[in-house]
């Protein structure tokens, strides 16, 4: 059990635990964008607050939220541990040892582009997953006639709202919810706030890049059969599509 210890709280250990908590945050990302992208259905936001529900009451899902939460934590504390180690090692900084310089810009500045994200997160919990959780976003009736497929969406008072519902009667299908989707509208009206989510995306575009591949490195894919395509996941995934997918989001509401 010591040596178990020792393994991971070694240098190589801390980068190991970095390695894993941040390739699972990546899984996420996926798993988040894809439910995320129901925001562009044109149905009144009855498909996302469907996933919304979902995501926040599916018994194996709440428990992958929960390590997700540690998983978090975890990175950022390892991060903060790792630089602060790396500083006392190292009394001349980084970027100015010989050679360094020409060292990319994400990687000589990690700590910057995480606490951006970090900062983000906060962000994000606060205006989305808090009024979510806290009985703090509308609520909305969504009505489908049966034979013609056609939605209608009610926004219902807060004295007349339980609890999610389906139900159906006479024709129709009947589904009450939380209305998270009118919660993402009234936020991305603010122009700062949607200023912030792009520049937090480019910040995430960065962090991925170097990340990514730092990771597989630390896990010993770092051979010439592996490098290629960590690369292409990296740059052109990570980078690339996910961080426009989610800075898409606040500007469609914006422009709508």
């Amino acid at each position: 059990m010591s040596s178990f210890k020792e393994a991971f709280s070694s240098t190589l250990g801390k980068k190991l635990v970095m390695s894993l908590t941040g390739l699972f945050l990546c899984t996420f990302l996926i798993v988040h964008l894809i439910g995320n992208l129901q925001l562009f259905k044109n149905d009144e936001g009855f498909a996302f607050n469907q996933y919304a529900y979902f995501m926040t009451h599916f018994g194996p899902i709440k428990i992958v939220s929960y390590l997700l939460y540690a998983s978090i934590i975890i990175h950022a504390l390892y991060a903060l541990i790792l630089t602060l180690h790396n500083k006392k090692a190292r009394p001349i900084p980084y970027d100015q040892k010989p050679g360094n310089k020409n060292a990319a810009w994400n990687s000589r500045n990690m700590g910057i582009l995480g606490t951006v994200l970090l900062v983000f997160i906060a962000t994000h919990m606060a205006n989305f997953w808090w009024k979510f959780h806290n009985d703090q976003v509308p609520y909305i009736q969504y009505e489908t006639n049966i034979e013609t497929g056609q939605i209608s969406a009610i926004e219902m008072p807060a004295e007349e709202f339980t609890d999610y519902k389906e139900f159906s009667q006479d024709g129709v299908e009947y589904v009450q919810a939380r209305d998270l989707y009118k919660q993402v509208e009234f936020a991305f009206e603010n122009p700062i706030l949607v200023a912030f989510y792009v520049l937090a995306m480019v910040a995430l575009s960065f962090h991925l890049i170097h990340g990514f591949k730092s990771a597989f490195q630390s896990l010993g894919f770092d051979n010439k059969k592996w490098i290629p395509l960590v690369k292409f996941l990296g740059i052109y995934v990570f980078g690339v599509i996910i961080p426009i997918g989610f800075a898409a989001m606040p500007l469609y509401f914006f422009f709508k």
